[in-house]
């Protein structure tokens, strides 16, 4: 019996601690781990403003990608870096518009909606939207083995483009954080009169016929 107890109180002990490993293990993978997703997920997506006189446009960018802010002629980069691999980016290019139209023409629609099948791209995805009331296009592609977006909206006195990309992150978090940012842009100048709802015609009643004067 004297030798047996230790070897109880072992036993007992080891259980004791398998069971906490195994409550912990629990507690990890059910509770904690998913709520520190969630709020990874909010901290990334968090919109904070962004504005530049220069290019004539401000917007929201996700808080993953607002790091640095680096300036070039005619654009600007935002990115966060990383010891290791590349960070998420997001660049914005303007350039005059010369023919002043409002709307991208249908020609140039065509050819971006096709680019993935004429030139091979790889996972080619194209939408053609608004943005703020203007003119707009989205276009998701392969690039560096990720998946990168590409949004250009369109004024009378310009054409801004933003070219975002996920770098080295997770790129399901970091594309929808490249697309709500890319949502927000907000070109300067007037705004074009709003479109009527798809399959509604404005019409206008004719005046009342005058009664000829007897």
């Amino acid at each position: 019996m004297s030798k047996g107890l230790p070897m109880q109180l072992t036993f007992a002990v080891g259980v004791v601690v398998i069971g906490g490993g195994f409550l912990g293990a629990e507690y990890f993978l059910v509770k904690w781990y998913p709520r520190h997703q969630q709020q990874v997920r909010d901290q990334t997506l968090k919109l904070l403003p962004y504005r530049n006189e220069a290019l004539g446009i401000e917007m929201q960018v996700a808080a993953g990608i607002y790091g640095k802010v680096e300036s070039f002629p005619g654009g600007v980069r935002i990115f966060r870096s990383r010891l290791l691999g590349t960070g998420p980016s997001l660049t914005i290019t303007t350039q005059p518009n010369p023919e002043r139209a409002a709307e991208f023409s249908p020609q140039i629609l065509a050819v971006w909606q096709t680019d993935g099948v004429q030139k091979g791209i790889p996972r080619y995805s194209f939408e053609h939207t608004a943005i703020l009331n203007r003119d707009a296009v989205l276009i998701w592609q392969s690039q560096n083995r990720s998946l990168a977006l590409t949004a250009r909206v369109i004024s009378p006195e310009r054409i801004v483009q933003v070219d975002c990309s996920p770098g080295g992150e997770n790129e399901a978090l970091f594309i929808q954080a490249c697309e709500s940012s890319a949502r927000t842009l907000k070109v300067a100048g007037p705004e074009p009169a709003p479109k009527p709802p798809v399959g509604v015609e404005e019409v206008i009643a004719p005046e009342p016929r005058k009664k000829p004067s007897r």
